[in-house]
C-alpha cells in the first residue's frame, strides 16, 4: 500500500502544485466569471485544475478527488481515502491584485486530513504537512526541494500576548467574540489558507473562523498546522472532521490554533 506521507509523494505534490502555481500566474490580470453560487471563477482556476487533475490521476491512481471545480465528478470510494483540492484558493483576492491566493492539495484519510500541499506562487512560498510540516521557496513551474529537518517548522508556544489572524474579507460578530476572550495584542488580516501556515510556522498563535468555507478551503492547511503541532477543532473543541457529504462538503465554524489549550480557551 502506497504511504500517503512519503517524503517523494509529498515531494511530487509540491511539484504538482508550482506547476499549476506557474499556469495560475501566466492568467494574472484576467476575468471573473460567476459560477452558480455566485462566487467567482477565472481561466487561472481551469488551467489549474487540469493540471493538477492529470497529475493525481498519475500520482494516486484509484483515489477519489474532490475539486472545487468538478465536484459532480467525485465519487468517494469505502476506504475512507480521498483528496480534496482548491486548484485557485482566494479567487477574489487573485482578481483583485493581491497576493494572497494558494494552491491546495490535500490527502484526507477517515475523515482526518493526512498530508497538505499550500503553495502560495505570487510569492514563492510552499508549505507542507505529513510527518512533519516544512516551509520552503519554489519559483513557479520548478520541482519542489525539500530539505527536511532544515526546511521544518512548529507552532510556537504561547505567551501572555497572542498574535490572531483573521480572515481579511470574511470577519462576522462571532469570530469578534471569539477573540474577545483572549488576550489579543496583534491582529493580522490574511486571505486563503495563508492563515493555517501563519499559526504553522510561529508567525500567529490562533485563527477562528465562523464563516462559511468549504471542505477544500481548508484541509491542505489543516494538514500544514497539525503537522507543525497545532490543532483545528470545532467551537466546542470536538475534532474537525472531512467527508461531510451529507452537507455537501460545506464546513461548520473552526478554532486553528497552536495547542489544544490555546483553542479550549477561546471555544464557547
Amino acid at each position: 500500500m502506497q504511504d500517503l506521507r512519503a517524503a517523494s509523494l509529498i515531494a511530487d505534490l509540491a511539484t504538482l502544485a508550482s506547476r499549476a502555481g506557474e499556469a495560475i500566474m501566466r492568467h494574472r490580470g484576467c476575468a471573473a466569471a460567476a459560477k452558480h453560487d455566485g462566487s467567482p471563477v477565472t481561466a487561472a482556476d481551469h488551467a489549474a485544475d487540469g493540471i493538477i487533475a492529470e497529475g493525481l490521476a498519475r500520482l494516486l491512481p484509484g483515489i477519489p478527488v474532490l475539486s472545487e471545480e468538478r465536484t459532480e465528478a467525485f465519487a468517494p470510494d469505502g476506504s475512507g481515502t480521498f483528496v480534496l483540492v482548491d486548484p485557485l484558493d482566494g479567487t477574489r483576492e487573485f482578481v483583485s491584485g493581491s497576493d494572497d491566493f494558494t494552491v491546495n492539495i490535500a490527502i484526507v484519510t477517515d475523515a482526518r486530513p493526512l498530508t497538505g500541499i499550500v503553495y502560495a506562487p505570487a510569492t514563492g512560498r510552499l508549505w507542507t504537512g505529513g510527518s512533519i510540516a516544512t516551509a520552503t521557496r519554489v519559483a513557479p513551474g520548478d520541482g519542489a526541494r525539500l530539505d527536511g529537518v532544515s526546511d521544518r517548522i512548529a507552532v510556537r508556544t504561547c505567551g501572555e500576548r497572542l498574535t490572531a489572524v483573521a480572515s481579511r474579507s470574511h470577519r462576522d460578530e462571532e469570530t469578534n467574540a471569539c477573540l474577545a476572550r483572549l488576550p489579543i495584542a496583534d491582529l493580522r488580516s490574511a486571505g486563503s489558507s495563508l492563515k493555517f501556515c501563519l499559526v504553522a510556522e510561529g508567525e500567529a498563535d490562533i485563527y477562528p473562523r465562523f464563516g462559511p468555507t468549504m471542505e477544500w478551503d481548508t484541509a491542505a492547511g489543516h494538514a500544514v498546522l497539525a503537522a507543525a503541532g497545532g490543532v483545528v477543532v470545532t467551537p466546542s473543541c470536538h475534532p474537525f472532521l472531512y467527508g461531510k457529504a451529507e452537507s455537501d462538503y460545506r464546513n461548520g465554524p473552526f478554532i486553528a490554533a497552536a495547542s489544544l489549550v490555546l483553542a479550549q480557551r477561546a471555544c464557547r
